[in-house]
C-alpha cells in the first residue's frame, strides 16, 4: 500500500513538473490549433463568398451578352479578372470575350483573351478546349503551321472531332490534300451517328475526292 502511494505521489510529482516545463507550448499548441480550425473555417467561408460573387457577375455578364450590349460585357469580364482571376468564371467570361473578338475580326485581341485564359485555367479539359480555340485564332490569321503545331498539343479522345476537323482543314489550306482526307476520316470516326457536323464534314471529304478527280 505504502508503494501505491509513493508510486502516485511520485507521478502527481512528475505531472506537475512536466505541465510546469511544457505548460506553455501545450497552451500555445492548443491556441494555434484553434487559431488553425477557425481560419480554415474562415477561409471555406471566403472561398464561398468568392464564388458567388463572381458567378453573380457571371450571370450578369451572359445577360448583357444575350441583349447584345458588349461594352458591359467588356467590364464585366475586367472585373472577374482583376477580382476574381483564379475563378473559373473568369476564365469563361475571358474565352467568351474572344469569341466576341473573334466574331469582330479582332483576332490578336482575341488570341490574347485566350492566352490570358489559358494561363488560369486548371481544368485539363478546359485547357484543351481553350487550345483548340487557339489553333482556330491561329489558322483565321493564316499561322497554319502554327495552328498545326497547337493542334498537336492535344492528346486523347476530348474534342477529336472538331480537332481533326480544324487539323484537316488546315491541311487542306496547305495543300497536304491526303493527309487532309486523312484528318477527316479521323473526325468523322470521332463524331456521333447523329452529330450534326457530319453533313458537313462529309461534304469537306466529297469535295477532295472530286478535286482528286479533277486534278488526275
Amino acid at each position: 500500500m505504502a508503494f501505491d502511494a509513493y508510486d502516485d505521489y511520485e507521478q502527481s510529482e512528475r505531472v506537475q513538473k512536466w505541465l510546469r516545463e511544457n505548460g506553455v507550448s501545450i497552451v500555445v499548441g492548443i491556441a494555434i490549433g484553434l487559431v488553425g480550425i477557425f481560419g480554415w473555417q474562415q477561409w471555406r467561408n471566403h472561398q464561398a463568398s468568392n464564388r458567388a460573387a463572381a458567378a453573380q457577375l457571371y450571370q450578369q455578364l451572359q445577360s448583357a451578352e444575350a441583349v447584345g450590349n458588349n461594352a458591359s460585357a467588356d467590364q464585366l469580364t475586367d472585373r472577374l479578372q482583376n477580382e476574381f482571376g483564379k475563378s473559373t468564371y473568369a476564365v469563361f467570361a475571358t474565352s467568351e470575350r474572344a469569341r466576341r473578338q473573334v466574331q469582330a475580326k479582332e483576332l490578336d485581341k482575341a488570341r490574347s483573351s485566350l492566352d490570358w485564359a489559358l494561363a488560369h485555367a486548371e481544368d485539363p479539359a478546359l485547357k484543351s478546349l481553350i487550345k483548340l480555340r487557339v489553333a482556330q485564332v491561329q489558322f483565321a490569321q493564316g499561322k497554319s503551321e502554327d495552328a498545326l503545331s497547337t493542334l498537336g498539343q492535344l492528346t486523347g479522345k476530348q474534342y477529336e472531332g472538331l480537332r481533326e476537323e480544324l487539323r484537316g482543314d488546315v491541311l487542306v489550306k496547305l495543300g497536304r490534300v491526303d493527309d487532309a482526307r486523312k484528318a477527316y476520316q479521323s473526325a468523322l470516326s470521332a463524331m456521333s451517328g447523329d452529330a450534326p457536323q457530319r453533313s458537313s464534314l462529309q461534304l469537306k471529304i466529297d469535295d477532295l475526292a472530286t478535286a482528286g478527280k479533277q486534278g488526275a
